[in-house]
């Protein structure tokens, strides 16, 4: 039988950011140097498959600190932890290992900036979220301020409207971030933005790619976990920009093939947590199905890496 022919258009930028390879990079080293079991306090990025690779060579995952013995050394995630964290690591006498990606610890940096000048901050991110939770974290009870939506800035109850700040999560929508700032500048008009968009470049980057991509095919697919909020944004800004059937898959074995029957245009991308390998298994596996021919979306390219901390580079040499 003839298969169908199908062209895959695979956005570029796409999968591992900067922050994550460097996350990455930092277990695997610290398994070098101390050996196993080295702790990780919370998923270090929001990948199931990269989790599992780094479980099978000795990282165990744990979602607080007091799930550690004190003479192994623990790693925090990506996503930034709160204050407290280290804090009681040190009072524990813990070896640990920061991986928080650079950019979030530049909001982190921001938030206390701000907070140093009397400024009440207005955070606008997701509830619950890693990152949320370890960027509030960096200061008192009250301090921060949590706004999800537009509507959420009309019931924001301030200390002195005039003494504002806002910061984001690195990983939100572009669009409906611009949405929510909008509406804290009418509402409030003296409040102070980040020097430079703590929205990420990686997170800008593949957003981008994705609203060039959509207009061309008839369906995407966003390869990433469903706790990742940048893939989550991806797929969203799929929908927006065009594309009907956008959705999320984590790896081949989750493709809807039905939801698919007579498509002849596909895209492909994968979240910033997403490895380059569950990109091609999707790829193989339309391949078994369809005369299949690839095509890139580049709109960026990026050349940003991040060091890993000094403890572990002294150890490498």
């Amino acid at each position: 039988m003839t298969k169908p022919a199908l062209t895959l258009y695979l956005a570029a930028p796409r999968g591992f950011c900067a922050g994550v390879d460097r996350a990455i990079k930092i277990v695997e080293m610290a398994l070098e140097k101390w050996g196993a079991p080295v702790f990780v306090r919370h998923e270090i990025v929001h990948n199931r498959f990269v989790v599992d690779g780094l479980r099978d060579k000795g990282a165990v995952f744990v979602e607080e600190l007091d799930e550690c013995p004190t003479d192994r050394p623990v790693i925090f995630s990506a996503h930034g932890v709160p204050k407290a964290v280290p804090a009681e690591a040190e009072r524990r006498e813990m070896v640990f290992v920061d991986a928080t990606c650079p950019l979030v610890s530049k909001v982190h940096i921001e938030a206390e900036r701000h907070a140093e000048e009397g400024l009440q901050i207005v955070m606008i991110g997701h509830a619950g979220h890693p990152e949320t939770i370890g960027t509030m974290g960096q200061l008192s009870d009250g301090d921060v301020l949590l706004v999800e939506t537009v509507a959420d800035v009309a019931t924001l109850d301030v200390r002195d409207p005039e003494r504002l700040a806002y910061v984001t999560q690195t990983t939100l929508s572009i669009d409906d971030t611009a949405g929510v700032v909008a509406a804290l500048q009418a509402r409030f008009p003296a409040i102070i933005g980040p020097h430079k968009e703590d929205i990420c470049y990686a997170t800008t980057n593949r957003q981008e790619a994705v609203k060039a991509m959509a207009p061309m095919v008839d369906a995407i697919l966003v390869i990433g976990a469903p706790n990742s909020s940048n893939s989550r944004r991806l797929v969203e800004v799929g929908a927006r920009a065009g594309c009907d059937y956008s959705q999320l898959v984590q790896r081949a074995g989750d493709i809807d093939w039905r939801a698919l029957e007579g498509i002849t245009t596909l895209g492909i991308t994968a979240g910033a947590s997403a490895p380059e390998v569950l990109v091609r298994e999707v790829i193989d596996a339309f391949s078994e199905r369809y005369e299949v021919s690839v095509e890139q979306v580049e709109t960026a390219i990026e050349r940003v890496e991040f060091k890993v901390p000094r403890v572990l580079r002294e150890a490498a040499k």
